[in-house]
């Protein structure tokens, strides 16, 4: 089988891994820059082309598509579905998973468990969109923040209202979100691969920081998940079909509650806190799953 791994720096961690998965499997790999491909549509049917060579014989990709360029990414990954190439994650996932108010509608659809979280489309100054969270402490964030960035801690009232005005002056949307203080700095991030949670890690965010982010200075160890985690993850990734997923929880006093659904999470963390061959488990999912779509297809 020819897997190739969608990603635009070959040296990441993540990326190296499943390379090394794919081949230790026995298949063949590569690694193919998306934001070099280009989508050719024509009656004679969908085709991609990277580097003047036109791509024919992918059995299956993993999309590893970075938040900054989604849109792009996203068409790639449709263009082989379109060419009935088996991705890893679907770019309807991908898509829907990006976009942190959407993720966070569907999740509050489905009854799971979250922070209470606001949007507003604009708060003239007062505080009607704080009285639907409660009062200070609350967290704001920008809807296209990741790994931590544009995300605030507004300790009073009033600091959260001068904190949207200034967003919205900007001309820039931010959610509002109940803070869990007895989360205390830390949450959990559950890997799932095909319906089943492979691994999972509690971040813990450095002295005075509420942000987990290991980006941000935090640190991982394996944590094994309660009965209650480990359902609510599984129900998070399943709403959001997303075969591959992370799920970033906190633990409350009203038990787990989901913050996000990561459609690319990274295997560094969760892979050095764990000890397990999470990339190995993709790669089996892969395995599976495209042969099983060949004789649907065929």
């Amino acid at each position: 089988m020819k897997i190739a791994v969608l990603s635009r720096n070959p040296k990441l961690y993540s990326t190296r891994r499943l390379l090394e998965a794919i081949e230790q499997k026995g298949h063949e790999g590569r690694i193919i820059d998306h934001l070099k491909c280009d989508i050719i549509m024509e009656d004679s049917g969908p085709s991609i082309y990277t580097d003047g060579e036109k791509l024919t014989d992918i059995d299956a990709i993993i999309p590893r598509i970075g938040a900054s360029v989604t849109f792009y990414g996203t068409a790639v990954v449709r263009q082989f579905e379109m060419m009935n190439v088996f991705s890893a994650v679907e770019s309807l996932a991908i898509t829907r998973s990006r976009d942190k108010l959407r993720s966070l509608q569907i999740l509050s659809r489905a009854g799971v468990r979250l922070p209470k979280t606001a949007f507003t489309n604009s708060s003239k100054g007062d505080n009607k969109v704080l009285k639907h969270i409660g009062q200070a402490p609350v967290v704001i964030k920008l809807l296209e923040g990741t790994q931590g960035l544009g995300v605030v801690l507004a300790e009073t009232d009033k600091a959260a209202t001068s904190v949207v005005e200034a967003f919205e002056s900007l001309k820039t949307r931010v959610i509002l979100q109940e803070f869990i203080k007895e989360a205390g700095g830390a949450d959990i991030r559950a890997f799932i691969v095909d319906g089943e949670v492979v691994g999972a890690m509690k971040r813990q965010g450095k002295e005075g920081e509420f942000r987990s982010n290991l980006h941000r200075g935090g640190n991982a160890n394996i944590i094994k998940l309660s009965r209650e985690e480990k359902s609510t993850a599984l129900k998070a990734a399943k709403s959001m079909r997303l075969a591959i997923a992370g799920v970033d929880m906190l633990q409350s006093k009203r038990g787990p509650l989901v913050l996000e659904v990561n459609s690319s999470p990274g295997l560094e963390g969760i892979e050095k806190a764990t000890g397990v061959d999470i990339a190995g488990k993709i790669i089996e999912y892969i395995e599976k799953s495209a042969t099983k779509k060949r004789k649907t297809d065929g």
